[in-house]
């Protein structure tokens, strides 16, 4: 288990260094538009399997962080003429915030319970951008256009590499990441042991929070137009939640490989389907229920157990198999 992880981090160091000499080989602006959005969900994704995959709830409301981070930027760059670089943590900060508050009554709860909470709270912040004069109501807002491809290109990718790197730390290697597992598995037993899940499960939203919220305001400031619909609506969490599940839970190189596949599925989608918006939604339902119940460990979740098993040392597959003395 330990080498597979080796050898995926070095994976990972190598695919950075190549993203990152990517523009100087890339000139197209659309290429480097979409690698740019691919790069933003795989941040989303990684985010979202914090307090989904590491914590066990399955939140459904990640793009109201989204949307959060998004109107932040707007707000402060456009009504409060502060520049992208100074607005852009608040983006971070705003949806940080929301989450703590949140929290504090959709954390009691748990499994659909939870869900259905997470949603109710995204559908009553849109319509809380939908009345809003300051947000722009149903109009909208447009943000003062700054045509750079390469400059987004590499602050997403900037952004979601040190997301990918805090994560990792926090989840793979410090304790913070063996006590959610313990919720996740067993919440009161994790609760036995004296850890205290509300703590641990409210640093878990907020962590999951605060990189989705930055994702929004680069999206926001990169895109120039946003409204409700766009960034509030169900597409964000819905697409995260297929990602997720469909590349392995409970990971971070599951979340990312997830991704970049559904990604890569839904632009050739919208290229040549971009009538059928309703068959794109089906595709993605069906693709959550094929996993679930076929690849219940997600992509990367199943190559880790095949490969454990594959590498298992002779003497602990003996051991199991042995009868004990007396028997």
């Amino acid at each position: 288990m330990k080498a597979l992880n080796s050898r995926g981090m070095q994976a990972m160091v190598l695919l950075g260094a190549a993203l990152l000499a990517l523009p100087a080989v890339v000139h197209d602006t659309f290429v480097l538009r979409v690698l740019t959005e691919a790069i933003m969900w795989v941040g989303l994704a990684i985010a979202f399997d914090v307090i989904a995959g590491y914590t066990g709830y399955l939140n459904f409301g990640h793009g109201a962080f989204f949307g959060i981070g998004a109107y932040a930027i707007a707000i402060l760059m456009m009504q409060g003429n502060l520049p992208f670089f100074l607005a852009l943590p608040a983006g971070g900060l705003a949806a940080g915030v929301v989450a703590f508050i949140a929290g504090i009554p959709t954390l009691r709860l748990k499994g659909a319970y939870f869900a259905i909470a997470t949603w109710a709270l995204s559908r009553a912040i849109q319509q809380l951008a939908l009345t809003m004069d300051m947000t722009g109501g149903p109009d909208g807002m447009r943000l003062t256009a700054f045509l750079n491809p390469q400059f987004f290109y590499y602050l997403m990718l900037i952004t979601v590499g040190l997301t990918f790197i805090v994560l990792w730390y926090l989840l793979e290697r410090a304790p913070f990441g063996l006590k959610l597992k313990a919720i996740r598995e067993d919440e009161e037993g994790a609760k036995a042991l004296g850890l205290n899940p509300t703590k641990l499960k409210m640093q878990a939203f907020i962590l999951s929070a605060v990189p989705t919220g930055l994702l929004g305001g680069i999206y926001a400031y990169w895109i120039t137009f946003i409204d409700p619909s766009s960034t509030l609506g169900d597409l964000v969490s819905d697409q995260a939640v297929v990602m997720v599940v469909f590349g392995g839970m409970g990971t971070l190189f599951g979340p990312a490989i997830g991704a970049l596949l559904i990604f890569a599925f839904k632009t050739i989608f919208w290229a040549y389907l971009s009538d059928f918006q309703l068959l794109y939604i089906i595709i993605l339902g069906a693709l959550i229920a094929v996993s679930v119940i076929f690849i219940p460990n997600g992509l990367w979740g199943t190559l880790v157990r095949k490969k454990h098993d594959e590498v298992r040392p002779e003497h602990e597959i003996v051991a199991v198999a042995a009868p004990e003395e007396g028997s």
